[in-house]
């Protein structure tokens, strides 16, 4: 059994890991902790657990004194970088779901996330964690950095167009819409019902941080620069995730079968990516750990259209991080997934 801690569980993403560790046959989840809530129980926080999951919540400060063999922070950006400091020494693997290393550097960790970087060495150890990407790597590192929701829709949605080189990697518009579970458990003015009820808005313009992180991994495929249009929109729904994708093709030959080739090549061995005949819809994808993709050719305007849904909590973060704790262990990819897409 994979003796397993979860840092910081009160939130959306730590109960989601909970939710999905509970299933697996393989994980004993031995503690979770709350700074905040400490020593109460854990369905306190989220009675949905109750009578299931009744652990007493610890301080973080527990986990350095207990036998692990993993460890998952789900920490806001600036906090998990200081827990991953302290645990440099410990034999157990970490898989952080924060942004703290998920970028190249400090340089551009503190250049897009406007926050002081107090664990450099870190970029060293981390791999990047999209395992459609970068099982290999994954399977050999003790430090995992969790992608965040919207590039891992938006990466793997463009990946074969752009490593095969089949589009301008300089005109590349990424549309994404999220759930509003995606801005975190705390209330901010913007999150108030009253303002996403029956109502729809775009936010980050030009500048939202997840931008940098989808070109850093996408120029990594063909080792060149790539520029990307990135707008998300917050919508009036829980969960969800969905990237509308427009490339302009840079081949002579292009078809809407020659697209679909590439990336069933592509996807072959990725047991979470399904190639849609029809557009997906976030309700395909609700509580599972699957991104759906369908990509089009649109011959009068001359773009690939691209749209890739997945679910936030899961393939965005919880499942993913799952999905790599999976690989760091030598386990099937799909280990401990039981549950199908959630519809209606």
């Amino acid at each position: 059994m994979i003796k397993t801690a979860i840092v910081g569980a009160t939130g959306y993403t730590g109960s989601e890991l909970v939710r999905l560790l509970y299933n697996h046959p393989d994980v004993d989840i031995q503690m979770i902790t709350s700074e905040s809530r400490k020593g109460e129980p854990f369905s306190a926080v989220h009675p949905h657990f109750e009578g299931l999951v009744d652990h007493v919540l610890q301080p973080a400060s527990a986990v350095l004194e207990t036998e692990l063999d993993m460890v998952f922070l789900a920490l806001p950006h600036g906090v998990s970088m200081d827990y991953v400091k302290g645990y440099q020494s410990a034999k157990f693997n970490v898989v952080d779901l924060s942004g703290d290393f998920r970028l190249s550097s400090p340089e551009v960790y503190e250049a897009w996330y406007k926050k002081d970087h107090t664990h450099p060495k870190g970029f060293e150890d981390a791999v990047y964690g999209l395992p459609e990407l970068h099982s290999a790597a994954i399977e050999k590192s003790s430090l995992v950095a969790n992608p965040g929701c919207y590039p891992t829709s938006a990466i793997l949605g463009l990946a074969p167009l752009i490593e095969a080189g089949w589009v301008d990697p300089v005109h590349v518009i990424v549309d994404s819409k999220s759930g509003i579970t995606g801005a975190g458990i705390k209330a901010k003015p913007t999150t108030h019902y009253s303002n996403v009820s029956d109502n729809f808005k775009a936010y980050g313009l030009k500048s939202h941080r997840h931008t940098v992180e989808i070109q850093e991994q996408l120029s990594g495929l063909r080792s060149e620069p790539l520029q990307v249009q990135f707008t998300p929109h917050l919508l009036p729904v829980d969960r969800g995730i969905l990237s509308t994708i427009y490339t302009t093709p840079i081949r002579e030959e292009v078809s809407d079968q020659a697209i679909r080739k590439l990336y069933e090549d592509f996807y072959a061995d990725a047991p979470f990516v399904r190639l849609r005949k029809t557009p997906p819809t976030l309700k395909d994808v609700r509580s599972s750990n699957f991104c759906d993709i369908f990509t089009t050719y649109d011959e009068r305007t001359n773009r690939i259209i691209t749209l890739a849904a997945i679910d936030n909590l899961v393939k965005g973060a919880a499942g993913q991080a799952m999905q790599n704790m999976n690989l760091q262990f030598g386990l099937p990819e799909t280990r401990g997934f039981v549950s199908l897409p959630l519809n209606p």
